[in-house]
């Protein structure tokens, strides 16, 4: 085997599993750059070393493929830390590989990194000369496997050391159960008995890449079928009903209400999918099938630990034969069709500036069609997958939601651009305040993008908290940003941009479009603090329950 480094032995196991790497250069990660580019991989420099987790983890979520974030040690390494903390909770496997002490010991300026991530829930692999093949090799497959962030460190005096010679078995294909437990008969029996059934399919679903089976299995059972924000159109087609949670529509979450089975396919239900208790009927029998050790919400009545797609497939082959329910998608279609969708906003607004409801339905139809939507986390969440036609569960992009962090977006971006291969154009969705905390890496974006546009919702606010604290008659003084001309800032860093006051204001942007689209377009759009999304007054009106439950 060729001599290489501790740190060329560590780019060359990783170049077996990935091909991108994101990050910011230091003193503890200048070696294993080097050894990186000597193996081919592609870099994309950030600016701030959060960014280089949010990158890796945006490039997973779009391309589900696996992707590196490096940093420097200490101050480079903390700095990823609010990133590391989405991607462990939203169990998105990552790499983060970054310098770390002495093998000799810390020295005055160390911090106990090991510690840190630990605290975060992230496993640490340190590598030493004689291991530094098998231990990276075991961090990889302990992020797929387990479905997490891991920590690859490489203390500063072995990075450029020369690693041993190591025997390295090749890389074995993840393992692949099929096995499904006999309580799926008990499934197809309640499934077949139902009058109103109901598939609800989440990120689980779409990465067990089940969407085909739960579809059939729709149309063999006459049932509607609904996803979590992260599974998208999933499973859009007759009997659709959208998102379930604070993102549906209210005639869409009665007929979820109904539903007397519910068959629930790799997905959580958490607070914001079950409307904080309110979306299913007290009466309705819930099946979850998910890869979880044990069921994730107290609603759940029968719990199947399997592969979404294997289940699916299997609960196909034990309702064959089975007849549709007469009626029951009929009734929903009409019901939708009659009733009303969400709310396409005023033309006016008590302070003059653009109603976000009625500046994302004016902006749909301009975007590319062919488009992956990335957002920041904050009060606008919403606005795209209500009222943007986001075609696939890959298409929209949320890092930061699991963690409840604002900022990442921007980082995000440039994960999902470098992973778009097919043309499609980037779009991300930001609030003002996000939006500052991760300016640096507006520069990474659009050095990054072929085609991107920033639609930032600037209200001059962190708008959650005026909805929430400031509606209490807190001080609105933190909550207020002083208007920003993010098109000034965009347009010196080298993207074209507009400010949007007025929905003709638009034509700019779809001038650009008309144009090809190349590059990045920022577009500042002046939004009201006025209208206060749907889906958080359901969040308040549940975090005020529950403290006068508490109270009383």
């Amino acid at each position: 085997m060729t001599s290489l480094t501790v740190s060329g032995r560590v780019a060359q196991v990783l170049s077996s599993y990935v091909s991108d790497v994101f990050g910011v250069m230091g003193n503890g990660n200048v070696h294993f750059l080097d050894a990186a580019e000597q193996q081919g991989l592609r870099f994309s420099p950030v600016r701030h070393e959060g960014a280089a987790i949010a990158a890796a983890d945006a490039y997973y979520r779009t391309s589900g493929r696996l992707a590196v974030g490096t940093t420097t040690y200490g101050p480079g390494y903390t700095n990823a830390l609010t990133a590391l903390a989405e991607a462990v909770q939203a169990q998105i496997p990552v790499v983060l590989v970054t310098g770390d002490a002495p093998s000799t010991g810390a020295r005055p300026w160390d911090v106990d990194q090991t510690a840190i991530a630990a605290g975060l829930g992230a496993a640490t692999f340190t590598v030493t000369r004689g291991a530094a093949g098998a231990i990276t090799r075991q961090a990889v497959d302990y992020a797929l496997t387990r479905r997490t962030a891991v920590v690859l460190a490489i203390p500063y005096d072995l990075a450029a050391l020369d690693a041993a010679d190591e025997d390295l078995p090749e890389a074995a294909p993840p393992k692949v159960t099929d096995d499904v437990d006999g309580g799926l008969g008990q499934v197809a029996r309640l499934l077949a008995g139902a009058r109103r059934p109901l598939i609800l399919a989440g990120r689980g679903a779409h990465l067990a890449g089940a969407g085909q089976e739960l579809r059939e299995l729709a149309d063999r059972l006459g049932a509607l079928t609904a996803g979590t924000a992260l599974a998208l159109n999933l499973l859009n087609g007759e009997g659709y009903l959208g998102v379930a949670g604070g993102f549906g529509t209210d005639t869409a979450a009665g007929l979820m209400g109904e539903a007397d089975v519910v068959l629930v396919a790799g997905a959580s239900l958490s607070p914001f999918t079950m409307r904080f208790g309110h979306l299913l009927g007290p009466d309705s029998t819930v099946i979850q099938i998910d890869t979880a050790l044990q069921p994730t919400n107290p609603r759940v009545d029968l719990f199947i630990q399997a592969d979404a797609k294997a289940a699916a497939s299997r609960l196909l082959s034990l309702l064959d034969g089975e007849a549709a329910v007469a009626g029951w998608r009929a009734e929903a279609a009409r019901r939708l069709a009659a009733g009303p969708g969400h709310d396409l906003g005023s033309a006016e607004t008590e302070d003059g500036r653009l109603d976000p409801r009625a500046l994302a339905t004016a902006l749909d139809p301009v975007l590319p069609e062919r488009r992956t939507v990335v957002q920041d986390g904050g009060h606008f969440i919403g606005w795209a997958p209500m009222y943007w036609n986001i075609p696939r569960p890959q298409d929209l992009v949320m890092v930061g939601t699991a963690y409840q962090t604002i900022g990442l977006g921007l980082a995000s971006a440039v994960g999902a651009a470098r992973a778009l291969e097919d043309g499609r154009t980037l779009v991300l969705a930001s609030g003002d305040g996000g939006f500052l905390m991760g300016l640096s890496d507006l520069e990474s974006l659009i050095s990054t993008a072929r085609s991107a546009i920033v639609v930032i919702y600037n209200d001059s606010a962190y708008g959650a908290e005026i909805h929430q604290y400031g509606s209490e008659g807190l001080t609105q003084k933190p909550m207020l940003i002083p208007e920003v001309d993010f098109s000034g800032v965009a347009r010196a860093l080298g993207a074209e941009s507009a400010v949007i006051r007025s929905l003709d204001d638009l034509s700019a942007l779809q001038d650009w479009i008309d144009a090809g689209a190349k590059g990045t377009f920022v577009v500042d759009c002046r939004i009201t603090s006025s209208v206060r999304a749907p889906w958080l007054t359901e969040w308040m009106n549940a975090t005020r329950a529950a403290k006068a439950a508490v109270a009383g």
